[in-house]
């Protein structure tokens, strides 16, 4: 019956508080047994006087007081128990020692300290009891009754057992009862932080998810335009220069840069599919925040799986090689060792590698010679893009740079457990190499 940490947490510290009561029944319940307490033995001291010889006012006085003990009973349960043992030979306040011993032990008292308490309650009942037995049995015996040795005794053993004892067992329970809804509601609130903070680790997932497909598709983004738009814009620029001069040879460049445009178009149709499939993945039920997060989370996953599958292959470098001879670039492939299966992301990769440094140089080497070397190691696959000194004889076609090309063949590379390495060479060059493992 008394407050404990885990019900003051419960009430909240906004709670309102009356003294030593969380709830305001508790203090009406408190009241109306110290007022009945106060009542009876206001009652009993009437009798109380007259076998002390007290005045009647001081015996009534003396219960009023003693019952009224009983208000505290939450604030101090030894207390009040001690009181209801003490009164208990003026024979009043019985109210008071059931209420009390309950209160005792249904409270965070020590066990030890409730049972010495109890053993003397009982001990202080059975000697009144007994006594007053004796009496009424000396007061009523006459010839023809008697009791016998054990009658007086036995009765007063029950007497005081049926006084004692219930209340004590039944607070007991009621306190273990309580306790263990304590510990439930405890284990509910960390179950409850548990689930909030797995829910919060979830939407930071997702959302590193989803910062990882933005990162790829800016990627993918980058290279399809920027290789794509470079070789057309290189194709512009040869296609101005040889329009009155070689007609035939216009109209090839112009035929390639439409070929350009719509293979770009296409890459770029294709990606857009991809994301629109994805984005209908999704679900539209968010009530519950874990499934959302790990639905967003698994859409993300399968567009960046189906834009992996669909893309290019090593097989596609001779062609992406003769895109750039058709610009005017001198490039030469050199391919060592014999192909084996290499995982998608690994072929991927490899293939953007080569495709944006060589973007690079058309944008920042125009009429430099170039080699493309590509090494089947096994366990692993290495490529590497060197081109000499920019001819200065060649126009500049103008292109822009991001700034973004070597950052993001970079995070390719290592994401996938690889090494990246490029920087200028001792001829007036660039050169950009990269080693991948065979399974990324």
């Amino acid at each position: 019956m008394t407050a404990t940490g885990a019900d003051q947490e419960a009430t909240g510290m906004t709670a309102r508080r009356y003294w030593w009561w969380e709830r305001r029944r508790s203090v009406v319940l408190d009241v109306g047994l110290a007022l009945l307490s106060a009542l009876e033995c206001a009652l009993e001291g009437v009798r109380f006087a007259g076998n002390a010889g007290l005045p009647v006012p001081l015996g009534v006085a003396f219960g009023v007081a003693a019952g009224s003990v009983l208000l505290v009973r939450r604030r101090w349960p030894i207390a009040v128990v001690l009181v209801s043992i003490a009164v208990t030979p003026a024979e009043m306040a019985f109210l008071m020692g059931i209420v009390s011993l309950y209160t005792l032990a249904a409270s965070e008292v020590p066990r030890r300290i409730t049972v010495v308490l109890a053993g003397m309650s009982l001990a202080g009942t059975l000697i009144v009891t007994y006594v007053r037995t004796q009496q009424d049995v000396a007061n009523a015996t006459d010839g023809d009754f008697d009791p016998g040795p054990w009658y007086v005794p036995v009765v007063s053993l029950f007497l005081s057992l049926g006084l004692t004892g219930p209340p004590v067992l039944f607070g007991l329970y009621i306190g273990a009862r309580r306790r263990l809804m304590e510990s439930l509601r405890e284990r509910a609130d960390s179950l409850e932080r548990e689930l909030s903070l797995l829910a919060d680790r979830a939407e930071e997932r997702a959302e590193w998810a989803r910062t990882e497909e933005r990162t790829r598709i800016a990627r993918e983004m980058h290279d399809v335009v920027a290789h794509r738009v470079s070789l057309m814009v290189v194709h512009s620029a040869a296609l101005q220069a040889v329009a009155l001069k070689d007609p035939a040879k216009a109209v090839k460049n112009a035929a390639l840069v439409g070929d350009m445009g719509r293979q770009a178009l296409t890459e770029l149709r294709e990606m857009l599919g991809v994301l629109r499939s994805g984005d209908r993945a999704k679900p539209v039920n968010t009530a519950v925040p874990l499934a959302s997060v790990g639905a967003a989370a698994a859409a993300a996953a399968s567009s960046s799986a189906e834009a992996v599958e669909d893309g290019p292959c090593l097989a596609e470098l001779d062609a992406l090689v003769g895109q750039s001879r058709q610009a005017g670039m001198v490039v030469e492939l050199t391919v060592e060792g014999d192909p084996v299966p290499y995982g998608a992301r690994v072929e991927q990769t490899a293939y953007r590698v080569v495709q944006e440094a060589l973007t690079n140089v058309h944008k920042h080497a125009a009429g430099a010679k170039t080699w493309v070397r590509l090494a089947h190691r096994g366990s692993e696959v290495a490529m590497q893009v060197e081109n000499g000194p920019s001819d200065g004889g060649t126009a500049d076609a103008g292109l822009p740079s991001g700034g973004n090309g070597l950052v993001g063949m970079r995070e390719r590379v290592t994401a996938l457990g690889g090494v990246f390495v490029s920087g200028p060479t001792d001829a007036g060059g660039f050169r950009v190499s990269a080693v991948l493992p065979a399974r990324g």
